[in-house]
């Protein structure tokens, strides 16, 4: 038969103690690399409050841009209508066309404004010959200096 070992309260308390601390070392070699609860809620709080940063900063953002791409647009049609008129004046100019015709040339593109200008210019019948400047009359030379030399130019009958 067996002998039925007697421990004492001291003993028993002993091996109960150094099993529990195996187990315990067991336990914390196991889950090392692993958070605690209070961390992973501490973290979670920092991410929470980084998350609603960002969404403000997101918002301030947007409101700031709002009426980018309206604004992108309008500069865009403005660019384009000013490249469109200086092809105008240039055709018109290359073609003979008065430059008030320019308001009357049709087109998006290079050819189409030229085909235009070219019928305005049919039907018109006349080209246009920038006026030349008169050498004889200079820019600071006022009214009363021009109209004097104009009377003596009659007088002398030229």
């Amino acid at each position: 038969m067996s002998e039925e070992k007697t421990f004492s309260q001291d003993e028993l308390n002993s091996i109960v103690q150094e099993r529990l601390e195996r187990a315990e070392k067991k336990f914390e070699e196991r889950f090392s690399g692993y958070m605690s609860a209070e961390e992973v809620d501490k973290l979670k709080a920092d991410y929470d409050k980084q998350i609603s940063d960002l969404n403000d900063s997101m918002s301030a953002q947007s409101e700031k841009y709002a009426d980018f791409e309206t604004q992108l647009a309008e500069r865009d049609a403005k660019i384009k209508a000013f490249e469109t008129n200086s092809i105008k004046n240039r055709i018109a100019h290359e073609i003979g066309l008065n430059y008030e015709a320019v308001g009357y040339l049709q087109g998006e593109t290079e050819e189409e404004i030229k085909k235009s200008a070219e019928g305005l210019k049919s039907l018109v019948g006349q080209s246009f010959v920038p006026p030349l400047a008169n050498p004889e009359v200079d820019a600071d030379e006022d009214s009363k200096v021009l109209a004097a030399k104009k009377m003596l130019r009659e007088m002398k009958g030229e």
